[in-house]
């Protein structure tokens, strides 16, 4: 079948056609269709049986061009088969934390996968304040599982070499290094921001010293290819309930640094705790929860690092310093202590990622809603000017980080005395 983006009425038509869904379906007699999809890139429907509501699935399909910026701005569909990719190598490594794929049509650039019907988008149920008492452990196990079991520390040469040529993903590897690390602090048309932290934009636009320790991580971004990473893992990315938590949306998966993806999730973490300033008006209700996503913080980093070491000793095969390599009087030891300073590094380097990350949410061209949704502007500008300090400090803090709390402390430190 010749490529064509579906809609509400054709969906129905072509899943009828595909063998996987007679598993999924009883019957094609009352099929209903939701185009449900808000991102910045994709189609994503919501194709259901009226008849049994429990018999459902969601296609998505690429569009030729970034749907965020319109068909002035072409994109190629090759973004569906490395998403694709993606999901299969975590139901693969993290079995349960990831969407099943079905189906996978690449000539119409399509994957149809589980319908999570009982989760929601994570980014709107903190806004609400929801809690999600297994979030931390599922997330970290997630995290450790998809980047050491894809790393040289678990892999050989070859295994590696063989999986990392599969996910090139130049064209999405691009928008990254593009939108998240160049164009935000420079003139480009697609940029915005609020007005009232002009002053602010233009501050870091003007940073000299801030902007070289962005150059930096923008050179580790493109050159450090040490694991299979999401690259796009927000609390966007993730669907969760009280019991579950899924990760979905892999299309930008390449071979990056792994400190991406963990400064990616702790970001999107203090930018929700900021957005409670304007969120959540009462200042008990406020700092209690405020608290409780410092808590998330501060877990999800200590399980990932004490969950990481102990897979990389269980898992001790990887072509970066075989277990042969430590076999000599107080190598034992040598070890351990490399491993102490692999996962120390790998916090200075979350902090430098996820410290760009802030920057680019607050001047570039795909804001974050938990921020965009404060309805009054002033109350808004003043969650984006934290955003940018405790960004700023992050990344040009990165090299003294010697824990978790010292990121937790810069963003007390900044946060101390707002809104009160």
């Amino acid at each position: 079948m010749a490529y064509h983006p579906l809609n509400e009425t054709s969906v129905v038509a072509y899943i009828k056609k595909l063998p996987a869904m007679a598993e999924i379906f009883s019957d094609f007699d009352h099929m209903s269709v939701d185009e449900v999809g808000d991102g910045n890139l994709n189609l994503v429907f919501i194709v259901r049986n009226d008849g049994r509501p429990q018999e459902s699935v969601v296609l998505k399909q690429a569009l030729p061009y970034l749907r965020v910026a319109g068909d002035s701005w072409p994109l190629t569909r090759e973004r569906m088969r490395y998403e694709t990719l993606a999901l299969r190598k975590y139901n693969e490594l993290a079995p349960g934390l990831a969407p099943m794929v079905f189906a996978y049509d690449e000539e119409m650039s399509l994957v149809v996968m589980e319908h999570l019907r009982d989760h929601e988008i994570m980014r709107r149920g903190l806004v609400a304040r929801k809690h999600y008492p297994h979030f931390v452990d599922h997330i970290s196990t997630f995290l450790v599982n998809s980047l050491f079991f894809t790393s040289d520390l678990y892999l050989t040469g070859p295994e590696k070499k063989l999986l990392q040529a599969q996910f090139v993903n130049e064209q999405l590897r691009k928008l990254q290094e593009d939108f998240v690390y160049t164009n935000p602090y420079m003139e480009s048309p697609e940029n915005h921001w609020n007005p009232l932290i002009d002053d602010a934009v233009q501050g870091v636009r003007s940073d000299a010293q801030l902007k070289m320790a962005i150059v930096e991580m923008k050179q580790a971004y493109m050159t450090h290819g040490e694991a299979l990473i999401h690259a796009d893992l927000h609390t966007g990315s993730i669907m969760i309930n009280a019991g579950d938590t899924r990760v979905i949306d892999p299309e930008f998966a390449f071979f990056g640094p792994m400190a991406y993806d963990v400064g990616a999730v702790l970001q999107n973490l203090v930018l929700n705790f900021l957005s409670h300033y304007g969120h959540t008006a009462d200042r008990g209700e406020r700092e209690r929860y405020q608290a409780y996503v410092l808590d998330l913080i501060t877990g999800i980093w200590n399980e990932f690092a004490r969950k990481f070491d102990a897979t990389w000793v269980a898992n001790h095969r990887g072509e970066l310093a075989p277990p042969a390599y430590w076999q000599f009087p107080g190598g034992g030891d040598a070890f351990t202590a490399f491993r102490q300073q692999y996962i120390h590094h790998l916090l200075q380097e979350t902090a430098g990622h996820g410290g760009v990350k802030f920057l680019r949410r607050m001047m570039g061209i795909v804001n974050v809603w938990d921020i965009t949704s404060i309805g009054e502007m002033e109350k808004r500008a003043v969650a984006e000017r934290l955003a940018i300090r405790i960004g700023r400090r992050w990344l040009l803090e990165r090299h003294a980080i010697s824990g978790i709390g010292d990121l937790v402390g810069i963003v007390r430190e900044e946060t101390a005395g707002v809104m009160v």
